[in-house]
């Protein structure tokens, strides 16, 4: 009976907090890491799963660099995506390799969202981020990319047979 009088003043308490309504002084900041020219092989479709429409776009190369590296992207990978009954969300993960012009083989795993609709006040809204993970030898000058946090978003280039995406770490300050 004490625990649950404790539980629900404990409760109560929480509830009666105000939310906080000014940004935290500490925001991360973002520091551009590279850019990726990924190509691609026609998209093809699963269909309809138990989870969405399963839709697999073949990653056939490309190129990539930053201040810290440069390289080619492997051919071999995908980008797995999984749509809604609509169409307007879709989730992806992208698992592919990449190798730096100095012959390091790096694995990349990018999860992510693309949202195409409407706002709350119905007007177009298109959404596409997502957070590339590195994995480098350890004992190689690529380590860094083991021990930092990445997001990305598109850019899209006319002409071009694939996807750009400009990728950021997130830093200290």
């Amino acid at each position: 009976m004490k625990r649950l009088l404790l539980l629900t003043a404990l409760a109560a308490s929480l509830l009666s907090l105000k939310a906080q309504t000014y940004p935290p002084k500490d925001t991360p900041q973002l520091e551009f890491a590279l850019q990726l020219r990924v190509t691609i092989d026609p998209a093809y479709t699963v269909g309809e799963t138990p989870h969405g429409k399963r839709i697999v776009i073949p990653i056939t190369g490309g190129t990539f660099e930053g201040p810290q590296l440069r390289g080619t992207i492997l051919p071999g990978g995908a980008d797995y995506q999984l749509a809604n009954a609509d169409g307007s969300r879709t989730e992806l993960e992208a698992i592919y390799s990449i190798m730096t012009d100095d012959s390091i083989y790096i694995h990349v795993r990018n999860r992510g969202l693309v949202f195409d609709g409407k706002d709350a006040q119905g007007r177009p809204y298109y959404y596409f981020k997502a957070a590339p993970q590195f994995e480098a030898p350890e004992n190689s000058r690529y380590a860094w990319l083991n021990r930092s946090l990445f997001v990305c978003q598109p850019e899209w280039v006319k002409g071009f047979n694939g996807i750009v995406l400009n990728v950021w770490r997130v830093v200290d300050d």
